[in-house]
Formats: structure tokens, C-alpha cells, sequence
């Protein structure tokens, strides 16, 4: 997870986008000729997707960009401990 990626991706994107692309990372690694290291470089993407989405929906419901950066990184260094 890159909280500078996320933010690049949440102000340059539109939600619906992102989810499409998701989808298509989604795709191209049920194709059998994916390697392990691909898998993990899109998977690190798909992260960076889901958090601008989810940034994203923090910002709309009237969080600063700041607070919602925030917010999920601690949201996912939290569940990175359990």
C-alpha cells in the first residue's frame, strides 16, 4: 500500500473507473500464463485501486483528503496486525 499512489489515483479518477479497472486487473490474473510475481505486483495495484475508492467515499461524505489518507492507512495497518 503506497498512500501516495492512493491519493494520485482518488484525485485523478472518478470511482467508476477505478472499479472497472479493477475488474480488468481481476481478469488478467485468472489467465493461467500469470506468475506468482505478477499476481503480487497486481495485487499491491488492486490495493492502491481499493483505497482511492475507498478514500474516495470518505471525501464525499464530507472528509478532508487528509483525514481520509489517514483513516485508511489506519484501517489497513489495523488489519494488518490481527
Amino acid at each position: 500500500m503506497k498512500l501516495p499512489v492512493i491519493k494520485h489515483f482518488q484525485k485523478n479518477n472518478d470511482a467508476q473507473k477505478l472499479e472497472h479497472t479493477i475488474e480488468v486487473l481481476e481478469s488478467f490474473c485468472e489467465h493461467r500464463s500469470v506468475t506468482d510475481e505478477e499476481m503480487d505486483i497486481i495485487g499491491e495495484i488492486i490495493t492502491n485501486i481499493a483505497g482511492a475508492i475507498e478514500m474516495d467515499k470518505m471525501v464525499k461524505d464530507g472528509m478532508s483528503e487528509k483525514d481520509a489518507g489517514n483513516t485508511f492507512a489506519k484501517r489497513v495497518l489495523g488489519s494488518i496486525d490481527k
